[in-house]
């Protein structure tokens, strides 16, 4: 997935544990291999390649990770959406230099073909079909997330009540922690990781972050993030970093991304309405804003 997974386990026996470990490893490996675009035997890829022509069919696993897809690009109203994929990757291309600003309605045509409304999911066939010829569809705001999940739940299937999952950043975990304690979570100052800004205890749950500071260029002294606005084809503004909490990671991860598009408010009431989700927002000014239900559970690092 491009990403570094690390998990682990607390067990007696180290054989039976590197063995369960593997075992979920494995699963995270076909789950790549189920939804990747690097592929061409993938089933996204056959329904990018079909893009236009004729629908897919794909099987229930797939079929159900997109319907629940398709509720949170709802929810969102489009913020989240498995057609960013067919945004132009160079136009916004973050590898090399870049030194002025596209022209807006350029910006406009880059995305015109991200809109989840024209991707057509059929119950009844268990067929997926992108409506306009060159849509992609990819799961980069979801994928860790679900594989994380589908890991833990494997671990757990094996007998192992306390462990960790973590998809760069996409993390569940449950059980206790090697010395018996609950697991909890710091959160680092985006401009300097190595500083502690708060700690969440985190109890069977899970938590993704996405921040706009990890891949950016700067053009006429203006920093621009990598987090495009699917609406308008620029860089998101105002948000630098987003903390989601949640009872699965598939969840916490497809959120994140969202909420830096929608912004600091819209995200916050959005979230203050859904029942078993907390976050913490920080803005460009590194000011820390959080959902109503997490206001008691942050505290300051512990002194050392």
């Amino acid at each position: 997935m491009g990403n570094r997974f690390i998990l682990g386990v607390v067990g007696e026996d180290e054989e039976l544990a590197n063995q369960a470990l593997e075992e979920a490893v494995n699963e995270i490996k076909r789950i790549e291999a189920l939804f990747t675009t690097f592929s061409e035997s993938s089933i996204t890829n056959q329904i990018n390649l079909n893009a236009g022509k004729s629908p897919v069919k794909v099987l229930e696993e797939f079929f159900q990770l997109m319907v629940r897809a398709e509720k949170i690009s709802n929810l969102t109203e489009g913020a989240f959406d498995l057609s960013y994929g067919s945004l132009d990757k160079d136009f916004w291309n973050f590898n090399r230099e870049m030194t002025q600003l596209p022209h807006p309605k350029d910006a406009k045509k880059a995305v015109e073909l991200i809109n989840f409304k024209n991707i057509e999911l059929n119950s009844a066939e268990k067929t997926v079909f992108l409506k306009k010829e060159g849509m992609r569809i990819g799961f980069g705001g979801i994928g860790k997330g679900y594989a994380a999940d589908q890991a833990k739940k494997l671990l757990i299937a094996k007998g192992f009540e306390n462990g960790i999952v973590n998809a760069s950043g996409d993390l569940c975990c449950w059980g206790k922690d090697e010395n018996g304690n609950d697991w909890k979570i710091t959160l680092a100052n985006p401009d300097a990781p190595e500083e502690i800004i708060a700690q969440i205890p985190l109890k069977n749950y899970a938590v993704a972050t996405s921040g706009t500071y990890e891949k950016f260029v700067w053009i006429e002294g203006e920093k621009y993030s990598h987090t495009i606005d699917p609406k308008t084809g620029y860089p998101v503004k105002g948000v630098k970093s987003v903390t989601v909490l949640a009872p699965f990671a598939e969840l916490a991860d497809a959120l994140t991304t969202p909420i830096a598009v929608m912004g600091i408010q819209d995200g916050l009431n959005m979230l203050n309405q859904l029942n078993g989700i907390a976050a913490v927002i920080i803005d460009d000014q590194n000011n820390l804003y959080t959902t109503k239900n997490l206001n008691s559970k942050i505290f300051e690092p512990e002194k050392i």
